[in-house]
């Protein structure tokens, strides 16, 4: 008897511990079903993760690769409208110099209108207080000191404005082989006077009869314009030694208010 409560009582013992230590189907399946949604959970946290990391790397490649092209395609377009501005600009100031009168040398009364036309002959009289005429002379006094004709190029009366005022055959021709030719010549033989104390001359004074200037009516010098003409003065100056030197200035004419040589010495 004692034996049977004791195998009963050992029974009862496995049997409340198999069924404490043994899950219930009900426990497994929500176990199992805890367990799966933890899972899937994890699962799609971290295929979105993935995904969003994908997506981010993705971008962030694109933007690697294609960003500089949009980023570029900015300046791009600038630099091309930049070109195409410089490029109009150069054209533009290539035409406008095309179009512009040869500058006139600095200080020298301008011969052409913006259009590169010879300004009209006017009928004012030169007179001989002219800072243009002033420096002319000066200009032919080096010129005569350093025998060098150039320099006194611009006292010359300008060849554009003979082609205008004389009614010859090819008066350029005439200008350049005849007219400007001497003047060269002459400009050499007076510095030959200077002897060789040559450096430092300097103008003494200059011997102009003003009142004997006259206009030259269209007609009465081969010309087809007018223009003041006084002759007979004379250029004093004094070499580096101080010896003074008389030379002719034959012939002078003007051109829009201002004196031009056109002889010094003779009416060759």
């Amino acid at each position: 008897m004692q034996h049977f409560v004791r195998l009963t009582s050992l029974g009862l013992l496995l049997l409340v511990g198999g069924i404490a230590c043994s899950p219930s189907p009900s426990g497994t399946t929500a176990s199992s079903a805890s367990a799966a949604a933890a899972s899937n959970s994890a699962t799609l946290a971290s295929s979105a993760s993935a995904a969003a990391a994908s997506n981010s790397a993705t971008l962030a490649s694109s933007a690697s690769s294609a960003g500089p092209a949009p980023a570029g395609s900015a300046p791009a377009a600038s630099d091309s409208a930049a070109a195409s501005d410089s490029a109009a600009a150069s054209d533009s100031a290539a035409a406008s110099d095309s179009a512009a009168p040869a500058a006139s040398a600095e200080g020298e009364p301008p011969l052409k209108d913006e259009a590169g036309k010879l300004l009209p002959q006017t009928e004012a009289k030169p007179s001989l207080e002219s800072p243009s005429f002033k420096r002319h002379i000066e200009a032919l006094v080096r010129a005569i000191e350093q025998d060098d004709p150039s320099l006194a190029k611009a006292f010359f009366f300008p060849v554009e404005a003979y082609e205008a005022v004389k009614s010859i055959k090819n008066p350029q021709r005439d200008w350049t082989r005849r007219l400007y030719r001497s003047f060269e010549k002459t400009i050499h033989a007076y510095h030959k006077k200077l002897g060789k104390h040559a450096e430092g001359t300097k103008l003494v004074r200059l011997e102009v009869s003003e009142d004997r200037a006259e206009w030259m009516k269209p007609g009465s010098e081969g010309n087809t314009l007018g223009y003041f003409r006084v002759t007979r003065s004379h250029l004093v100056v004094a070499n580096g030694k101080g010896k003074e030197k008389k030379f002719d200035l034959t012939s002078m004419i003007s051109w829009r208010g201002e004196w031009y040589v056109v002889h010094l010495h003779g009416f060759k």
